[in-house]
């Protein structure tokens, strides 16, 4: 059997949008799993995401406050597909990411989290993944909004696919269209 999901993190809602775009609610709704890694910000984002989801697993973030960090663990552990799965919000530094990880979450196969607003994907030494999906609504110094749609199936993550979302851009109206003074 094969399973799809969808991984988020630092959606930071309400902060840094009004809403998850709605591309990422039709993937939310296509998924058989929803992973979210931390820094929701708000309840009714979580509220909202367990109940449009099939499957949803998710710990908290440093952002999350005593109301969000009631409803989820700070790192979660799973398996499916024959996988053994880790997820926590924060790593440390990039430098050196992969041995700390491999020591701090032995017998793991792949491990999702979050904090940097920046995709991730690597191996560890061990063979463990590592993936971080970025952030859907705030890219930092990223060039796009980012989440990650995996397929898993029969102990292999036969797919990752980092989606970059459509940026948010100005339009400039010109001071005349057609003739016509916009002023």
């Amino acid at each position: 059997m094969t399973t799809s999901l969808l991984l988020l993190a630092d959606t930071h809602l309400p902060k840094r949008a009004k809403d998850l775009p709605a591309q990422v609610w039709d993937e939310v709704e296509a998924a058989d799993v929803v992973v979210h890694a931390g820094d929701w910000v708000d309840l009714t984002t979580f509220e909202a995401l367990r109940e449009r989801s099939r499957r949803l697993v998710c710990v908290w973030g440093n952002n999350d406050g005593p109301e969000l960090r009631a409803e989820m663990p700070e790192t979660a552990r799973w398996e499916l597909e024959g996988l053994q799965w880790a997820m926590t919000h924060e790593t440390g530094a990039k430098q050196g990411r992969e041995k700390r990880m491999d020591a701090a979450f032995r017998d793991t196969d792949v491990l999702v989290f979050g904090h940097s607003h920046i995709p991730w994907d690597t191996t560890a030494p061990s063979g463990m993944r590592l993936l971080n999906p970025g952030s859907p609504t705030d890219r930092r110094r990223q060039p796009h909004c980012t989440y990650m749609r995996v397929t898993a199936d029969a102990g292999t993550l036969t797919d990752v696919e980092l989606v970059a979302l459509p940026g948010r851009h100005r339009v400039r109206v010109p001071s005349v269209v057609a003739g016509c003074s916009t002023r």
